[in-house]
């Protein structure tokens, strides 16, 4: 699930690393200390390739301040936005190389992976990006603008060459709009 700081701009301003966006992932609780999800839905799991473990555990944690779990010589547990993404090492291949498919005008990496975000959050957050230099693929911006499904969205790689999308809906009931 994903959990939020009440003020993540808060702990921005501040600098802490892991609490900017989503307080080590811990539940938002109410005034009886009792857990409140945002939604109703359990974490995923991805795990990943990735040649150069630790540039892209440096990158992880430091660029997307995600906290980082249990590890080994050949892989590392995050936990992004309250999901278990999983970085392991794989040999580089000269071969692999991403496809693109035209979505709005642009050419979005197939495959690739990322997080719904709340809007506010993925407004942080892709500032936050910015200011880490990190460069995108697809510039932040408001995808099917006027249409169902309207929502923002960024799209960047990790230093292996993996596409991550970040999006956020204004109305999450457009998530799965037709």
């Amino acid at each position: 699930m994903l959990y939020l700081l009440s003020t993540p701009l808060m702990s921005f301003a501040h600098g802490l690393r892991n609490k900017m966006y989503f307080a080590s992932c811990q539940p938002q609780r109410d005034n009886q200390n009792k857990e409140k999800p945002m939604q109703n839905v359990t974490p995923f799991h991805i795990a990943i390739p990735v040649h150069n473990l630790a540039e892209c555990r440096t990158f992880y944690r430091e660029i997307l301040n995600c906290e980082e779990g249990r590890s080994s010589d050949h892989w590392v547990d995050f936990n992004l936005f309250g999901h278990q993404l999983v970085i392991h090492h794989k040999p580089k291949s000269e071969t692999e190389e991403l496809h693109h498919n035209p979505v709005d005008g642009h050419d979005v990496p197939v495959p690739h992976y990322g997080v719904v975000l709340p809007w506010h959050t993925f407004q942080s957050f892709s500032g936050e990006l910015k200011s880490k230099g990190v460069q995108f693929i697809i510039e932040p911006y408001i995808r099917f603008e006027g249409q169902p499904g309207e929502q923002a969205t960024m799209f960047f790689k990790d230093p292996a060459g993996n596409a991550l999308e970040f999006k956020a809906f204004k109305d999450m009931g457009q998530l799965f709009a037709k």
